[in-house]
């Protein structure tokens, strides 16, 4: 494998977090996917509450068969940040 075909091969995998995590948090916060834009506030914009974000911590952790320390939390404010956190974890896997 060349350097480009890594390359793809690890945008391609971190676009596949992102997606996966952008449904995860659709669900739980009731709206379509598309409609979740990547720097939305979760709270602010999307309406979430304490409950909905560990629920989406316990959707995150099962998927990934990651574990997410629980002062995490707090910074799971976007899609952006929550997938920043969980490629950094899985990262170090």
């Amino acid at each position: 494998m060349n350097c480009k075909e890594e390359s793809e091969l690890t945008i391609n995998s971190e676009s596949k977090v992102k997606e996966d995590i952008r449904a995860i948090v659709a669900e739980i916060v009731e709206q379509e996917p598309a409609d979740i834009e990547d720097g939305a506030h979760f709270v602010k914009d999307l309406g979430m509450d304490s409950m909905m974000a560990l629920e989406i911590l316990a959707s995150l952790e099962k998927k990934f068969k990651i574990v997410i320390p629980e002062e995490s939390l707090p910074k799971f404010t976007s899609l952006n940040e929550t997938t920043n956190i969980v490629e950094s974890i899985l990262g170090k896997k």
